[in-house]
């Protein structure tokens, strides 16, 4: 190339570059004008998008290094406001989950299945308490960390293989066929996997950090609902949604719930099968107790089962929402501070705060109760009528008999977790034993006389019976430690 030829060809890039950065600064100058407002969305999406890099970037390395373990934490624990936040959004997500999937149902495929699909979730609910094992509660209150959280896993491991085993039997023995067998399945598998999950967010609790538990938990939920919702639509068929929830779910632990736990939290020291044991051991009047109150809730829907068609089960779940909704609220209240309810119990001298805690609480139900009643009947029948396409007037009243159901069981969940703080969950099982025992005959009998009436009825009946008999063991207990102190 000749000299002439040579600067001919650097003057051009240099006209090139040139031409570049005027085209750069106006670009800039151009942005720099834009509003405020349309600057915000980039932004925040900006920052969603390098969290989800590192934290890829962040999961890719730690499987190459060969362990999770290896990560150092990055989050810090005892973040208040984050735990509320989070764990309110990881609350209401779990809590609306079903109610809001079975608007989706009923939409697509009708009131029938909507109606087997409430059924399957019954079931599944059902079995998460056996899987669960009552363990949560106790594992969080573990803060002197008694218990290996290995031994806190392979519990769960346990109870998780025996939940799966034991709902294919209970369908088998039930007599379903299809769709019903594999509707039933899929959610007992989705259930299953949510219950695995819950032993590793239980972790992050115990370790102060309830708002990655609460993040993990939004996440399980969300992806769920959303891949089952789509199959749904897709397919109009309910038994594959079903699995793909269950395989969304699971996906979602392996991606963040698992490595959320091993890198936030220290290393555990080796599991023992002693340790195990005793773990069993030690929670089994937990596990009988929160089993034995959801047979309670339970029981009318499967009273109901044999003797009234599957559509009776939609209309029941549908009503008993707002029921959820204030068990949810109160949840968000209370459960963030469960281990600081823990370390008040511990101190003797700190006991008659305690009690005061209580009473307030049970002040927050009432006062919550009250304000979900106003809210049904002025606006929540409508809202049915619109999300489940279906008339809602003439239950009415019995949605006002569900809402303080509702309100009872917010009470009950408290005073179980209290007694449980307590360490005396002993005294629980006789409790439920004895409301089941009342339980049975009122609900075969209202259902008999007054169907879905009846059973709505009938789960207002039980509840009462139930808290009358914790406030009871409550009073009692305190009783018992006032007198060995004097």
């Amino acid at each position: 190339m000749s000299p002439e030829e040579r600067r001919e060809r650097r003057w051009a890039q240099g006209g090139t570059r040139v031409a570049g950065r005027r085209h750069a600064l106006s670009t800039h100058r151009h942005r720099s004008r834009s509003s405020s407002r349309d600057a915000a969305p980039a932004q925040r999406e900006s920052r969603l998008s390098h969290l989800i890099n590192s934290w890829w970037n962040r999961l890719i390395g730690a499987i190459y290094s060969g362990s999770l373990s290896d990560e150092t934490a990055r989050y810090a624990a005892h973040q208040t406001t984050r735990d509320y936040i989070c764990n309110a959004l990881g609350q209401a997500a779990w809590g609306g989950h079903f109610p809001l999937l079975t608007v989706v149902v009923t939409q697509l495929v009708g009131v029938q299945q909507a109606g087997m699909f409430s059924m399957a979730f019954a079931i599944g609910l059902l079995l998460l308490f056996v899987a669960n094992y009552g363990v949560r509660t106790y594992q969080v209150s573990d803060v002197a960390e008694m218990q290996s959280f290995n031994d806190y896993q392979i519990n769960r491991i346990i109870t998780c293989v025996f939940m799966l085993i034991v709902g294919f039997t209970y369908c088998k023995l039930r007599g379903y066929s299809e769709p019903m067998m594999s509707i039933c399945m899929g959610m007992i598998v989705f259930r299953a996997i949510d219950a695995l999950a819950d032993v590793y967010e239980g972790r992050l609790q115990q370790k102060d950090k309830l708002y990655l538990a609460g993040i993990s938990q939004t996440v399980r939920c969300v992806a769920s609902f959303v891949v089952c919702t789509i199959v749904l639509a897709i397919s109009r068929n309910l038994v594959w949604a079903c699995w793909a929830m269950s395989i969304a779910e699971g996906i979602a632990v392996l991606v963040l719930t698992l490595p959320l736990t091993f890198f936030e939290t220290e290393r555990s020291y080796p599991w023992s099968m002693r340790a195990v044991k005793e773990l069993f051991a030690q929670c089994l009047p937990l596990f009988l107790a929160m089993f034995l109150y959801n047979v309670l809730e339970s029981l009318p829907k499967f009273a109901m089962e044999g003797t009234l068609s599957y559509d009776n089960q939609l209309y029941y779940n549908a009503l008993y929402f707002p029921s959820q909704m204030i068990l949810m609220i109160f949840g968000f209240i209370y459960k963030p501070q469960l281990v600081r309810l823990a370390n008040i119990w511990a101190n003797p001298d700190k006991r008659t705060r305690f009690d005061l805690v209580v009473l307030a609480m049970l002040g927050v139900v009432v006062g919550i109760t009250a304000l979900m009643a106003i809210a049904m009947s002025w606006v929540g029948i409508p809202l049915m009528n619109i999300m489940y396409g279906i008339n809602f007037e003439k239950y009415r009243s019995l949605m006002l008999v569900m809402v303080g159901t509702g309100g009872l069981c917010a009470a009950i969940d408290f005073l179980y977790q209290i007694i449980a703080l307590q360490r005396e969950q002993e005294s629980i099982t006789k409790l439920y034993l004895i409301a089941i025992a009342f339980a049975v005959p009122v609900a075969l009998l209202l259902i008999k006389f007054a169907q879905l009436a009846g059973a709505i009825v009938a789960s207002l009946v039980i509840m009462a019976i139930l808290m009358v008999l914790l406030v009871y063991e409550y009073l009692a207990i305190r009783r018992r430690l006032s007198e060995k102190l004097w």
